[in-house]
């Protein structure tokens, strides 16, 4: 297996052919495949969306390689395209259960407890269930930091919000999670 070299696959993801432009690509979908798949399992909770939504996310990027200009991190630019995809996906799917603000968290839990892929033990289950609990911007930043041990700043490209807003929410996510798990 190639090592991944960002520099090399972005010059190959640049050129007028198309076959070194295909196989570049190839290399950032191996490479990126697991921690997208993560990312997104842990939003939108079922292994069948999480791969149509990790397929939607490449496709986005395939479709949409000469619009990114390398002002951030190829990483940066797939988190945000799945990221966005995983709230547009939760939009629409609250909307088409007719889920409310307030019911949304036993939606994803009823989710969660049904997905037959999900092999977590029963504190797995919890702390999962805790995340479920958090608003959307805190389960994400949580997710990033935690599992994904993002750094605050490639956070903020991918979200759109200050470093410091950012710190304050997995403070903030932290404590929740902290208490859902001690109520017990």
């Amino acid at each position: 297996m190639k090592l991944y070299n960002e520099e090399e696959i972005l010059k190959q993801l640049r050129s007028a052919d198309p076959d070194l432009q295909r196989k570049a690509f190839e290399l950032v979908v191996s490479y990126y495949s697991e921690k997208l798949y993560r990312q997104i399992r842990k939003m939108v909770v079922s292994h069948d969306d999480t791969n149509d939504l990790l397929q939607n996310t490449f496709l986005k990027a395939w479709m949409n390689l000469d619009f990114f200009r390398g002002e951030a991190k190829l990483s940066t630019w797939l988190y945000k395209i799945a990221f966005n995809e995983s709230i547009t996906f939760l939009n629409k799917q609250h909307a088409q259960n007719n889920v409310s603000i307030d019911d949304q968290d036993a939606f994803l839990i009823e989710k969660l407890e049904s997905d037959e892929y999900f092999d977590g033990d029963e504190i797995q289950l919890k702390l999962q269930k805790a995340i479920i609990s958090l608003p959307e911007k805190q389960k994400a930043v949580f997710n990033l930091r935690y599992y994904e041990e993002m750094h605050y700043e490639e956070m903020s490209e991918i979200m759109g919000t200050s470093v410091g807003a950012l710190k304050a929410s997995y403070h903030h996510a932290v404590k929740k999670i902290e208490e859902f798990l001690n109520r017990d």
